[in-house]
């Protein structure tokens, strides 16, 4: 069942959604990661995270984040499904379901500035290893893809990035530019339904954020739709750097330092 300290009918929680302060910069954040998410295949949770830390509760902000999550990347998984290595999916959500209830276990002792900062640093570390090309050299065996799985399921529950851990040992593989980019899609996608079903096991949903990702799901979609249109593999660098910098640009601005 959903938890909530807010009214039940859903009018007046749809009136709040509507009226609540900091909505369009939710808007704003959303359709940007959308479009990222679109071209990269990355970059959701780490656009959209340091932006809606600044005005929600940690918990409300990762709510809010599965809800735009689950139905932005909706048009283009299908696409994603035929381009997949689909073992290695399997392998990595089947560690991620491991380690995500012990992340989830921690975040709920945080604080919200605690968060952002942890957000933050965590994607503007994944900016840096990225554009300098450290990456896990060594042969992904079964065993380590589900190794990575867990961490990305810890990274995930702590924090509501789970992207960092599978996408710095992911792009070491050999699998063309295209199934990377299908698996890290698909694989957080998936990762949003384990999230709402661990959370909904120990009675943390809550009803305002989640209407209001609803609510944030068609900017979303609508930037993954452009993101998907303007994919061009033969271009993946160049995505490749623009995701580096809206990422980047996104953390710094969401940084406790430059306060509310």
């Amino acid at each position: 069942m959903l938890a909530t300290n807010t009214p039940t009918l859903m009018p007046d929680i749809l009136s709040e959604a509507l009226s609540f302060q900091g909505l369009w910069l939710l808007i704003l954040g959303a359709f940007v990661a959308g479009i990222v998410r679109g071209f990269s295949g990355f970059g959701t949770a780490m656009i959209y995270l340091p932006v809606a830390a600044q005005v929600m509760p940690p918990i409300w902000a990762i709510l809010s984040l599965v809800m735009l999550d689950v139905f932005g990347p909706v048009p283009i998984v299908p696409r994603a499904l035929r381009q997949a290595h689909r073992r290695d999916l399997v392998l990595l959500l089947a560690g991620t379901l491991c380690l995500l209830p012990v992340g989830l276990a921690l975040l709920a002792l945080m604080t919200g500035e605690t968060y952002r900062y942890i957000v933050c640093i965590l994607s503007l570390a994944l900016v840096a290893c990225l554009a300098l090309g450290l990456r896990y050299q060594g042969k992904l065996t079964p065993p380590l893809v589900g190794g990575i799985g867990a961490l990305a399921g810890f990274s995930g529950g702590l924090s509501g990035v789970p992207g960092p851990p599978v996408i710095l040992f992911y792009m070491a593989s050999a699998l063309p530019v295209a199934v990377v980019r299908a698996n890290v899609l698909l694989y957080l996608f998936a990762f949003d339904f384990l999230l709402v079903g661990v959370l909904a096991l120990r009675g943390d949903l809550v009803w305002l954020p989640v209407v209001i990702g609803l609510m944030l799901a068609i900017p979303s979609m609508i930037g993954n739709l452009i993101g998907a249109a303007i994919f061009n593999p033969d271009k993946a660098g160049l995505y490749r750097g623009v995701a580096y910098v809206v990422v980047a640009s996104s953390a710094i601005m969401g940084l406790p330092v430059w306060g509310n």
